[in-house]
């Protein structure tokens, strides 16, 4: 997990986007690894002739946009030293020869005055954009680092030799320090998340500086590459030491030429059901009526906002202003939690049990819906059921089905009560804060928090609360792997691929709505189901690609509701959070026919068309 960490500025702080640290564990093969090196590093960063050429043209606006590229393009050349290895200045005589878990870099000559010379003459020619002396300082850093890099980056190799390997050739460059200060002035962790600035971009750069200076914490005015054939034994050199056992394990599996697994069979081409499947009728279907008891919620109480994201920005992020994130997403902020998720479940669950006035013992079953839970066993509904009191349920357990966790959860509970006519506890649960990492598009979407439900038996002759569900899954295998967690490919870390999603949104929106308005309304009149929504409450996924296929299947802007500029995605909860919301908005202010429709990962969706009165919501 990759939490986030508040500062004594009270700020937030994501360490991994600035601390990189790939799980090496999923690497089975050097072209894995370098396929998410060349992803995160190479192909965000410009090269050192690039910055030249800039400049040259008067592509930068301002000093920023030029510190910005030097960071990168110096994050690329350290690539492999900020992902693998940890670098210790060595006397040479303590550097032991025959260790196959020590290693010395290799570099070939490279003169850096002309083009240093240049970036320096651009730079002072530039505007400061925010902050002079700052701008000022981060710059006297970096360019410090590009003058004493030892070679260009696209020389380097991932894997470096060992002692013994570089040896067999003594005419091999490496790092030589004729001094060494092992009190050298350098940056702890605490500096680096203790920084701040009042300008969020410089904040991230002025961290991304600290860690780049680092890697150099050395005099490097004493610093050259040398043959290592004629190092003397009083001589430090710099030894890569691998950054931890599944580094040292990956680089002793590449060396082995261990095989990897062979591959799975590819997908099948998609076939329609040979018959579409119906929207369930409550009321024709089931003996047993759902009535809505309650609803209690946990929201996250860490809001982070985009110019949080901007104060954190990575070094494989691409430049975007908080402005732009708002345009792109619809979300302002996003709230995540110091809490586990199966604290805030818990928190959300007992809420409505409490609103609701049932004790542990009437409950019948506990539905769990999440897809961010890391707890496997017990699941996390009969962790609840435990912790709730409750001795013996007829069914606890847990539902993954991302975005629809509501519809699924719901239809379910619908379903349960038939066979156990008392209430079952619908409780949707996620926390992405500390499973995002580095990967940009997560970072700005998803937030953290909890919904729990209770739906009881209604009286004999009432009508259902829940009048309608539907519930999909499945389709194009492009769709189904449209959000993945873990994801291999990107050290593990959750993963949404943009168009393949919009293509399961506009899919699954147009079917909803086709079925919705072939149903006649539950109040005769002949209208039809759709004509008798009051309400649209949908997954609060991304407020602008929602609206747009909205307004695409037929409906207005104005007939939806949401939250997400404030909350962000949490997925299974986004829908009962969005609800809890729109009654304390007074968006909701009399009992409702809400339409809820769901759509995410593995390509699922659902909705169900309820009947919601704002007196069961507790506050």
């Amino acid at each position: 997990m990759k939490p986030f960490v508040i500062n004594r500025y009270g700020r937030m702080v994501f360490p991994s986007n600035f601390f990189p640290n790939l799980d090496f564990s999923v690497f089975e093969t050097l072209d894995q690894f370098a396929a998410v090196i060349r992803r995160d590093f190479e192909e965000k960063a410009p090269t050192e002739t690039d910055i030249v050429t800039r400049l040259e043209s008067g592509a930068y606006r301002g000093r920023y946009d030029l510190l910005r590229d030097l960071a990168l393009d110096l994050f690329w050349v350290n690539r492999y030293a900020l992902t693998m290895y940890e670098k210790r200045p060595t006397r040479w005589r303590d550097v032991p020869r025959m260790r196959d878990d020590i290693f010395l870099p290799i570099f070939k000559p490279w003169e850096s005055g002309e083009l240093t010379a240049a970036i320096e003459r651009g730079y002072r020619a530039l505007k400061p954009t925010w902050d002079e002396g700052t701008e000022d300082k981060i710059f006297r850093v970096l360019i410090d680092v590009f003058r004493h890099k030892a070679g260009a980056g696209a020389e380097l190799e991932p894997i470096k030799p060992t002692v013994a390997e570089i040896l067999t050739s003594p005419r091999n460059l490496t790092y030589h320090l004729s001094v060494h200060n092992p009190d050298f002035p350098g940056y702890g962790h605490d500096d680096i998340i203790e920084c701040s600035h009042a300008v969020p971009e410089l904040e991230a750069l002025l961290r991304q500086m600290m860690v780049l200076h680092n890697q150099f914490r050395w005099n490097r005015d004493r610093m050259r590459v040398v043959e290592v054939g004629k190092l003397a034994d009083d001589d430090f050199v710099v030894v890569y030491h691998p950054r931890s056992d599944e580094v040292r394990d990956f680089i002793r599996r590449v060396k082995r030429g261990q095989r990897s697994r062979p591959p799975k069979p590819p997908a099948l081409a998609s076939r329609q059901p040979t018959t579409p499947y119906p929207p369930v009728d409550v009321r024709r279907q089931f003996r047993v009526m759902p009535r809505l008891e309650s609803l209690a919620v946990y929201q996250g109480e860490r809001p982070c906002t985009n110019d949080d994201l901007i104060r954190n920005a990575a070094y494989s992020w691409s430049p975007m202003t908080a402005d732009e994130i708002e345009e792109k997403t619809g979300i302002r902020q996003r709230l995540y939690t110091d809490l586990d998720l199966d604290h805030i479940a818990l928190l959300a669950a007992q809420g409505a049990l409490d609103k609701a006035r049932r004790k542990p013992e009437e409950i019948g079953a506990v539905l769990f819906c999440s897809c961010t839970s890391a707890k496997m066993m017990p699941s996390l509904a009969t962790w609840l059921s435990g912790r709730l009191g409750m001795f013996q349920t007829h069914a606890s357990c847990d539902i993954v089905a991302a975005c629809a966790g509501l519809p699924y959860g719901l239809s379910e509970a619908v379903r349960l009560l038939q066979e156990v006519e008392r209430p079952v506890l619908v409780v949707c649960g996620e926390k992405f804060s500390d499973k995002i990492g580095t990967v940009r598009t997560s970072r700005m979407i998803f937030g953290d928090g909890a919904a729990a439900v209770v739906v009881g038996p209604a009286p004999a002759g009432a009508a259902p609360d829940i009048e309608y569900y539907q519930t999909y899954a499945s389709g194009p295998m492009s769709e189904v792997d449209s959000i993945v967690w873990p994801n291999p490919d990107f050290d593990n870390n959750i993963t949404v691929y943009g168009p393949e999603v919009k293509a399961l949104v506009k899919r699954y929106l147009t079917q909803m709505i086709r079925e919705l308005d072939a149903l006649p309304s539950p109040d005769g009149g002949g209208r039809s189901l759709l004509q008798a929504i009051d309400l649209i409450v949908p997954h609060q996924a991304n407020k602008t690609m929602v609206v747009h296929y909205a307004k695409a299947a037929g409906l207005a802007p104005e007939q939806l509701y949401f939250n997400i500029e404030r909350v962000g995605n949490t997925s299974s909860a986004s829908i009962p959070l969005a609800i809890y919301d729109a009654v304390q908005d007074g968006k909701i202010d009399r009992p409702m026919r809400l339409f809820a429709p769901g759509f995410g990962a593995g390509a699922v969706g659902g909705y169900v068309v309820m009947r919601l009165d704002p007196a069961i919501v507790a506050k």
